[in-house]
This record gives structure tokens, sequence and C-alpha cells, in this order.
């Protein structure tokens, strides 16, 4: 029978041990931390070799974590943001609350990396998602012209939302107003974030939805369902870069290098086409899925500066609400 004065001093080595142990928390959203997303994977391929505890703090859908980064100031307990695209990159940099990061690999990207505080994890070009039985209109104008139903996200809590009111600024300029006017009757909902734009339209409650290219990789890879398809416009398709940035607050600046350098290591890239469904930021020697190679291809790719994209967003916004507002 082992003493009390052993089981005193185990507990203590105990908590010693779990007191040394660093730990990193990653702020990031919904799906990125779902059982069914990357999050999961990640943190045990990352914590295997950092000797860390690795916590993933959900926070809604992408456009979500700045507004809670804007809120919590340098008071915000997480130590790396990931989930922000290029739309926002502006407005986070603007907010004081990002270090520079300490360097990236050669990316495989289809446009050049030269941000200084972002680095890239993955990315994919936006897209209304249909049933292959549906003749799907291949430019705004004709979906507008439709009487197709489609399911959109919010632009001021998801990343995806935001993108779409990107690609028709992008696309058209000053006639955005115009085409979200003759948009708005099309439109079924709009939710707050992807994942639930995206089961309304699985549960047959809209003909698309806003999501991406790759998203029939899911279905055609994960359960050999070959229905799905991705629509391409004439006008273009807009590109979405996700990004990771290193929090000046943190009290852990060498593992948020650590575990910025392992999102771009194959471990990493390895696992999101196959979890999060976009294309790797660092393509990994393994290569692409297979599967990856019947996706869609844009035949023209749209994408603001992120400078442009903080100017525009506002005046789109306004486009946007009044146009549903009707």
């Amino acid at each position: 029978m082992k003493s009390p004065m052993f089981a005193a001093g185990f507990l203590c080595a105990a908590t010693m041990a779990q007191a040394e142990t660093p730990v990193l928390h990653v702020l990031t959203y919904d799906s990125f931390v779902s059982e069914w997303g990357p999050g999961p994977a990640i943190e045990k391929a990352f914590e295997a070799e950092c000797g860390c505890d690795l916590v993933f703090t959900p926070a809604g859908d992408g456009a979500a974590l700045l507004a809670r980064l804007q809120l919590e100031g340098a008071k915000s307990e997480a130590d790396v943001v990931l989930g922000l695209d290029t739309n926002l990159t502006a407005a986070a940099r603007a907010t004081g609350l990002f270090v520079p990061h300490a360097g990236a690999p050669k990316l495989d990207l289809p446009v050049a990396w030269e941000d200084a505080d972002f680095l890239p994890y993955d990315w994919g070009y936006f897209a209304f998602v249909h049933n292959k039985t549906l003749a799907a209109p291949t430019d705004f104008k004709a979906l507008a012209a439709s009487d197709l139903k489609i399911v959109i996200q919010d632009p001021r809590s998801s990343t995806p939302g935001l993108g779409l009111l990107m690609w028709v600024k992008a696309a058209y300029g000053d006639q955005g107003a115009q085409v979200w006017a003759d948009l708005a009757d099309n439109i079924v909902t709009v939710t707050p974030g992807w994942s639930e734009a995206y089961g309304m339209f699985l549960e047959g409650e809209a003909d698309m939805v806003l999501s991406y290219t790759t998203s029939p990789a899911y279905h055609l890879i994960a359960e050999q369902d070959d229905s799905k398809a991705a629509a391409v416009f004439t006008e273009g398709n807009y590109l979405q870069v996700e990004v990771m940035g290193k929090l000046k607050a943190t009290d852990q600046p060498d593992l948020a290098d650590r575990f910025m350098a392992f999102m771009l290591g194959d471990a990493a890239q390895e696992v999101l086409p196959v979890t999060n469904w976009m294309y790797p930021a660092k393509v990994p020697a393994a290569g692409l899925p297979k599967g990856f190679e019947t996706l869609a291809q844009p035949v023209k790719s749209l994408l603001l500066g992120a400078d442009e994209a903080e100017a525009a967003r506002g005046p789109a916004l306004e486009e946007w609400r009044a146009a549903l507002a009707r």
C-alpha cells in the first residue's frame, strides 16, 4: 500500500509536469475544428513533435475571427489566428495586434505571396455548387435572370460571404449594386457561416450554394458521389487565400513560429485537401489527392489586393444590404 506522502508527491510531480508543458492557443473557425475538419489530425500530429498542448478555439466563421480580435485586442488569449483571408488582412494588420512571420518556403499559389505578416496555408476559388442534373448558369447575370434558388453566407461573419461581395465588385465594379438588386429574389436565405449554408443545399432547400470549386472533391473522395459540380463563370471566379498570423501579445512566440512552419509542411498540407477541401499552399511530396484532377478550373482568376479589398468592403456591404432590404 502506497503512503499518503507518496501519493501527494506523485500528484505534485504530475502537476509540475503539466505546468511545464507549453500551451499554444490557436483561434480559428468552427469547421476547421469539427470532427470532420483538419483540426483533430493537425492537433495530434503537431503535439507528437512539439511536446506541447495545442488548443484550438473556434470562433464562428472566418470573418468572425477579426471581429473577435478587434473586441478582445491585446487581451486575446490566442497566440496564432488561423482562418482570415486576403479580403481581411488589411483590416487585421490595422489592429496592430500582429507581428511579422518567420518566413515561408516556396509556395504553390496562383499568385505571388509577399505579405510580411500573414502566411497562407490553403487556397481555392469561390463557386456556386450544384447537382450535375442542373443546367447551371455561366455568369451572375444569367443566375439573376433564372428562377434558381441560392443560399449564401453573411459577409459580416463569413469569409465566403465577404468573398462573394468582392467577387461581384471585382467582376462588375460600379455595376455591383444592380447585380445585387437582380440577384435578391434568387436568395433563399443568408446564413452566418458556410456549414449552415452547405447543409441547407444538401437538404434540398436550394438549387445552388456559395462554396468552392473544390467542394465536389469531398463528395467524390469521401462519399464516392460524383453528382455535384461547381459552376465556372465567364466573368471569372474569385480566389480565396486563407492565412494565419502570429499575435504580438503571444507568450509562446517560438512555438507559434514552429506551428506556422508545421502548417506548411507535408504533415499538415497532406491533411488539408481531404479535410478542409481546399488546395494546399505548398503541394506535399505525395501530390494532390486522386480526384482533384477532375475539378472545374476557372477561365479567369479574380482577386482584389488586400488594400483594394479593404477599400471596397464598406461600399460593397452597403450595396448588398440595400438590395436585400427591398
